[in-house]
């Protein structure tokens, strides 16, 4: 885990949220309110809901600011065949078995909100900064 990253153990499963990627697509808040909830500290509470729900929620975050793993030590199993889809706003979003390679390294992932006009400062992750993430809020 990376220091950007913020652990929330529940007991049957652990949610992860690296805030420099979440873009306010707000998947987590609208899918399951009770256990994604902002005006609260902590603001994730896992074991607000059964596990299974939580992940699907967790999936439903397009840019991959939310990663999940259950008690079991397993976790989101990418998408087959990988898939890239240029969204509204021109970013796109990558859904499969993922190598990103970053400033920080590489690492693997399931999914992915990449900026496709390179005016991010968080290469090569969307943050909304440059005209591929101006209209609309896709991740």
């Amino acid at each position: 885990m990376s220091a950007q990253q913020k652990s929330y153990a529940g007991q049957n499963i652990e949610v992860t949220f690296e805030p420099g990627r979440c873009l306010h697509a707000a998947e987590c808040v609208g899918g399951l309110p009770e256990v994604f909830d902002t005006s609260r500290r902590p603001w994730i509470t896992p074991d607000a809901a059964d596990a299974s729900h939580v992940a699907e929620v967790v999936r439903r975050c397009p840019s991959g600011a939310l990663t999940y793993r259950l008690a079991d030590g397993t976790g989101e199993e990418p998408q087959r065949p990988t898939s890239i889809v240029r969204t509204a706003s021109g970013q796109l979003a990558v859904r499969g078995d993922l190598e990103t390679r970053t400033g920080a390294g590489s690492r693997r992932e399931t999914r992915a909100l990449l900026c496709a006009c390179g005016a991010s400062a968080h290469q090569p992750y969307c943050d909304h900064s440059g005209p591929c993430g101006q209209d609309g809020r896709d991740g």
